[in-house]
């Protein structure tokens, strides 16, 4: 089974025999890191074609030329490492894996290592980076509201946003506008059809009404 999700991801991503390989080799390492530290829930590591792997590499879909990203609240590397597993020979690619947790960083220092990925590992809180990037992405960190706050620095200096969200992506975004002014709209993601791909365009803090 796991091998048919495995050449299913391949056909959609359109990856090449050594990103596979990379792949292969990213799951293993994070299944047997996974034993020891929290990285992501364990009942989900059996579905790691779709729910990682695929769950990411759709954003690339979202945005072909983009070139630079910043993962916020990277973790176990999703949409990251996945993302600079396949940037990994385009040109001036780079990825920026920004997590305060010390643990994951060490982690995501370890797979960037071995597989001498296109990407720097950030030990710090994502709103205090000075990073320019085309993409600011994120998974699962926070509310939109929220989100929006750790996002905003590199909106500023040019990013455009692509967040995964899931079933409440609606809800969250209706009270993220009470706080901010947003260009943003939802697509439905091609690895669950609960799930939601934010894009936002622009964003500036709402003005507090008296």
């Amino acid at each position: 089974m796991l091998n048919a999700e495995k050449t299913l991801f391949q056909g959609k991503a359109g990856a090449t025999p050594q990103q596979m390989a990379d792949l292969e080799d990213f799951r293993i390492r994070l299944s047997k890191a996974n034993s020891v530290m929290n990285l992501v829930g364990p009942d989900s590591l059996p579905d790691f074609w779709n729910r990682h792997a695929w769950d990411s590499a759709q954003l690339l879909t979202h945005a072909p030329v983009a070139r630079t990203w910043a993962d916020l609240g990277a973790g176990a590397g999703f949409p990251g490492v996945v993302l600079a597993i396949l940037l990994k020979d385009a040109p001036d690619a780079h990825v920026w894996l920004i997590d305060s947790l010390g643990k994951r960083c060490r982690f995501l220092q370890e797979i960037v290592d071995v597989m001498d990925l296109p990407a720097t590992v950030i030990n710090g809180r994502a709103e205090e980076q000075t990073v320019k990037c085309d993409i600011v992405t994120a998974r699962a960190v926070a509310p939109m509201e929220r989100l929006l706050g750790y996002a905003q620095p590199y909106f500023q200096r040019g990013a455009q946003g692509l967040f995964l969200k899931g079933e409440k992506a609606e809800s969250e975004l209706i009270e993220a506008r009470k706080s901010w002014h947003l260009d943003a709209e939802l697509a439905p993601s091609q690895s669950d059809p609960r799930g939601r791909i934010v894009t936002v365009r622009s964003v500036r803090r709402a003005r507090p009404k008296h």
